[in-house]
């Protein structure tokens, strides 16, 4: 003879886990649908902010050929640099100095005084580098001579192949007395 518990009682020792087992469900179902929502949420979430996160690439950019310097006498490059920034992608126009040594070594110096940044030129009747903006003057080594630049010209990495100039080109932060890379 079975003896029948009033609505509500548990006996001892045959507790059931609080909830029903459409609750359970509902809630496996829901915990899934998180899970798979949110594997799908990250990686969206990082391509979409990745672009602003990473640093720009400084690819190796040909500026010309070795062959059209003459050695010791400084020349300006230029050359079309394609600039990508997130998912824009623009084309400028850049140039830098490159000077041929009579080992065969080229040198390459940033177009942008240190002083104040502003674009420089080549006198050569006096084999110096000149800034209008403040008067930097600097040789063909890119020391200084006078003026208010408190540094030598920035130099650039370059190298060659094949003949070409390759160039990474940089923009330092002007008005120190070290170079610091922007």
């Amino acid at each position: 003879m079975s003896v029948k518990q009033p609505k509500g009682e548990v006996t001892p020792g045959f507790s059931t886990p609080v909830g029903t087992r459409r609750k359970f469900f509902q809630w496996v179902t829901r915990m899934a649908a998180g899970l798979i929502g949110l594997s799908l949420a990250i990686p969206l979430v990082g391509y979409v902010i990745s672009p602003a996160l990473k640093r720009r690439d400084k690819p190796w950019v040909e500026v010309g050929g070795v062959d059209e310097l003459t050695a010791g006498q400084p020349k300006q490059l230029e050359y079309v640099a394609t600039i990508r920034d997130g998912y824009l992608e623009a084309k400028t126009h850049k140039a830098v100095w490159a000077i041929k040594q009579s080992d065969g070594q080229v040198t390459v110096f940033s177009p942008l005084c240190t002083h104040l940044g502003c674009g420089y030129h080549w006198d050569g009747d006096e084999r110096k580098f000149k800034c209008p903006c403040h008067g930097s003057v600097y040789d063909v080594s890119g020391n200084v001579l006078h003026g208010p630049a408190p540094r030598h010209l920035d130099v650039l990495p370059a190298k060659v192949e094949n003949g070409r100039l390759l160039v990474v080109y940089k923009e330092f932060k002007s008005g120190t007395s070290t170079a610091v890379e922007l």
